[in-house]
């Protein structure tokens, strides 16, 4: 089923998320929705909370930058058919050179900016069978696990911008709490009584 997405300025895209144990009611069946939501937005990624759940959960798909010819073609093969959930996610280690990469967000629609992070990343999670993982990533898919990761800590990546953007942003920004933009998938606005 797909879900509606959280838009900016809800409440629940500022939460510190909890950990899931394995009586976590119908995960199998919100996995399935989270990656059925992502797909029907054209997403690589989607965190719990974007879909009003302060849970640690998210999930990528980063088979699209596959795609990308501006990417070496190892950093391709790499990317071609990665699809991962990641339960209860701790980020061990962030490390290398800063580089940027432009962001978007399917809960900021319309506005992609420059954001800056470094380049590798080791992480330890638990799989949707609750099998421990940890993992090292670099590239392009060390910056999606850095973007979701953010999510289940109440982040977005608006906030790694600086404050002269920032307040170029805001209106923009308030448009979207308030509904005042068109998107191809289902949203709920903080500012509106129901999805759309």
């Amino acid at each position: 089923m797909v879900l509606p997405i959280l838009a900016y300025g809800d409440p629940v895209l500022r939460k510190v998320c909890k950990n899931m144990d394995k009586d976590y009611p119908k995960l199998k069946e919100l996995i399935t929705n989270m990656w059925e939501t992502m797909y029907n937005a054209n997403g690589v990624g989607l965190a719990a909370p974007q879909i009003g759940l302060p849970v640690r959960l998210f999930l990528i798909d980063a088979t699209p930058f596959a795609e990308d010819e501006e990417l070496a073609e190892e950093e391709r093969n790499a990317i071609k058919g990665f699809k991962k959930v990641f339960l209860n996610p701790k980020m061990e280690d962030e490390n290398g050179k800063d580089w940027v990469f432009n962001e978007g967000c399917l809960s900021i629609p319309d506005i992609r900016e420059d954001v800056s992070r470094k380049d590798t990343i080791t992480i330890s999670y638990l799989d949707e069978s609750f099998n421990e993982h940890k993992e090292t990533y670099d590239g392009i898919l060390a910056r999606i696990i850095q973007h979701e990761y953010d999510h289940i800590e109440g982040i977005l990546f608006t906030d790694k911008l600086s404050s002269l953007k920032k307040r170029l942003l805001k209106g923009r920004l308030n448009n979207i709490s308030k509904g005042k933009i068109d998107v191809e998938y289902r949203m709920r606005f903080p500012n509106l009584k129901k999805a759309r």
